[in-house]
């Protein structure tokens, strides 16, 4: 059972897939990593020798992961709001900031759909 970053890898599966469980490290950064500390991308995690796993311990530390990441791209929301940016704008309205339209869908972004009064028409006598 390998710990890296905090993250406990999953063991029964290959190291490449079990090293995309921590935050910030997709498939090709993983595989760049396997390929720089010479470890096979198909070895199961649970087959890791001790000096495999301190290679592969000092060389995902210096990747931006986990906490550091969210931190930097919270950081980086923030000054965009700060400086008054159109994307900024976006974020601070929770809307979709990649130019996508709101009108009509955006759902996941803005919520649950508003109606007028209760959502019922009302009935008038005539």
């Amino acid at each position: 059972m390998a710990r890296i970053s905090g993250i406990v890898l999953p063991g029964k599966k290959r190291i490449v897939i079990a090293l995309t469980a921590i935050r910030g490290i997709g498939q090709p950064l993983a595989q760049r990593i396997l390929h720089d500390v010479a470890i096979s991308p198909d070895l199961h995690t649970e087959a890791l020798t001790e000096e495999q796993e301190a290679r592969l311990r000092a060389r995902v530390e210096r990747e931006t992961t986990e906490g550091e990441l969210l931190r930097k791209v919270s950081l980086d929301v923030k000054r965009l709001q700060d400086i008054g940016t159109w994307r900024g704008m976006r974020h601070r309205k929770k809307l979709p900031v990649r130019g996508q339209t709101s009108r009509r869908n955006a759902r996941t972004k803005r919520g649950k759909k508003k109606t007028g009064l209760s959502g019922r028409t009302v009935l008038t006598k005539t």
